[in-house]
C-alpha cells in the first residue's frame, strides 16, 4: 500500500471512531434531557409560554381533597408542621436561613415576591436544590385585597409567569400579599391562574416587626401545634437566629417541619 493510500484509511478510522464517540455521548446525554421534563398547567391569559423546563423544576400546584379553598392548618393528629417563609430579602439572610434549615433535616415551604425573583433569579433554585418548595406571593407585594380585578389578577399571573420562566412550574401554592386571608374575588382570581388553593396560616411568628431571635421563638413555640402552618419572613436576622431553637423546640416536641405539600396530603 503507497504512503498516500495508508494515510486515507487512517483519515477514515479516525473520521468513524470520532463520529462513534459523538454518537454515544448523545445516547447517553438524551435520558436526563427525559428526566427534567415535566407537565404544567396551561399559563395564565396575558403571559408569555414557557420554554423548556429547567433541571431544578418546582411542584406544580395540586388540588388537595377534603381540604378547603383557604388552607391555614394540616392535620391536627399528625407529627408534623409547615414553617413557610414570606421569600423576600437580603438572598444571603436568605441563603444563611436555608442552610440551617437543612442541617437540621427540615423542609421549608418559600412563597417569592416576583419582583425580588427578577432581581435574585439564583435563588429559585437554591430553594429547590436544597428540597424545599417554591410558591407565589404575588408580583409586587401589594395589598392584593384591595386591588381591582385586572391589577389583582396581573400581580398573581405576572408572579406565577416568573416562576414557570425560572423553575418549569407556577410553584406549588400562592399566598395573598398584605393579608392573611384571601377575599372571594382573589380565591377566584388564583383559581383562575392555576392555584386550587390559597395558603393561609395558623401561627403568625411576627418576624417582620423584627423583635429579635428570643421573641420570634418564643411566639412561634407557644402557638404552634401539630399541622401548624406558621407565617415567618426572610430576610431578617432574629428569622435566621430564631430558627435553629424552633427546629429544636419542634424536635422536642416529637414534631418535625416539612413542606405545605407534605403537611396536607
Amino acid at each position: 500500500m503507497t504512503f498516500l493510500a495508508r494515510r486515507s484509511v487512517l483519515r477514515a478510522a479516525t473520521a468513524a471512531a470520532a463520529a462513534g464517540a459523538f454518537a454515544s455521548g448523545c445516547a447517553r446525554a438524551r435520558p436526563d434531557a427525559t428526566a427534567v421534563r415535566v407537565s404544567t398547567p396551561p399559563h395564565p391569559a396575558g403571559t408569555s409560554a414557557p420554554g423548556p423546563a429547567p433541571a431544578h423544576a418546582a411542584r406544580p400546584p395540586t388540588r388537595v381533597p377534603g381540604q378547603p379553598v383557604q388552607i391555614a392548618h394540616g392535620p391536627r393528629d399528625g407529627r408534623a408542621v409547615a414553617l413557610t417563609f414570606h421569600g423576600r430579602g437580603d438572598p444571603k439572610l436568605a441563603t444563611a436561613l436555608l442552610g440551617e434549615a437543612e442541617r437540621a433535616g427540615a423542609r421549608v415551604t418559600v412563597l417569592a415576591v416576583g419582583d425580588w425573583l427578577d432581581e435574585q433569579p439564583a435563588m429559585a433554585r437554591r430553594i429547590l436544590d436544597g428540597g424545599h418548595e417554591l410558591g407565589n406571593h404575588t408580583m409586587h407585594h401589594r395589598n392584593i385585597c384591595a386591588l381591582p380585578e385586572d391589577a389583582a389578577y396581573a400581580e398573581i399571573s405576572r408572579c406565577a409567569d416568573r416562576l414557570r420562566r425560572l423553575t418549569g412550574s407556577i410553584g406549588s401554592w400562592f399566598r395573598p400579599s398584605q393579608a392573611r386571608r384571601a377575599t372571594d374575588l382573589v380565591t377566584r382570581l388564583a383559581r383562575q391562574a392555576g392555584y386550587p388553593h390559597v395558603l393561609s396560616y395558623d401561627v403568625d411568628s411576627l418576624d417582620s416587626d423584627d423583635p429579635g431571635a428570643a421573641a420570634v421563638r418564643r411566639t412561634v413555640l407557644e402557638r404552634v401545634g401539630p399541622g401548624s402552618v406558621v407565617s415567618l419572613h426572610l430576610g431578617h436576622a432574629g428569622t435566621v437566629a430564631a430558627l435553629p431553637p424552633i427546629l429544636d423546640g419542634l424536635s422536642r416536641r416529637g414534631l418535625r417541619a416539612v413542606t405545605t405539600t407534605e403537611l396536607v396530603t
